[in-house]
């Protein structure tokens, strides 16, 4: 290991890693160890994988903003709408 001398208006880092802790299930932490081994990975290679692919394909998904009036209605201030209409409109899961 490298020696590093820090002066007081100097500073440098170096491998700088946050540590977290997953509860993950024994089953599932079982499934991932195995996956690891066919694949000749560690762990820690597979679940940053896995996390990266979740930012990437969240970064990638287009923001829906809502533009007002959400909804239109020909007399503005009064709207005759049911729930049904609402999940129509507004696009629920």
């Amino acid at each position: 290991m490298s020696l590093i001398v820090l002066r007081t208006d100097q500073y440098l880092c170096y491998y700088v890693f946050m540590r977290t802790t997953v509860d993950i299930p024994d089953e599932t932490y079982r499934k991932l160890k195995v996956k690891a081994a066919l694949e000749g990975e560690t762990v820690r290679q597979i679940v940053l994988r896995g996390i990266l692919r979740e930012i990437e394909q969240s970064a990638a998904k287009p923001v829906r903003r809502l533009t007002e009036p959400i909804l239109k209605s020909y007399a503005p201030g009064c709207i005759r709408i049911d729930n049904e209409r609402i999940y129509d409109l507004i696009g629920f899961p």
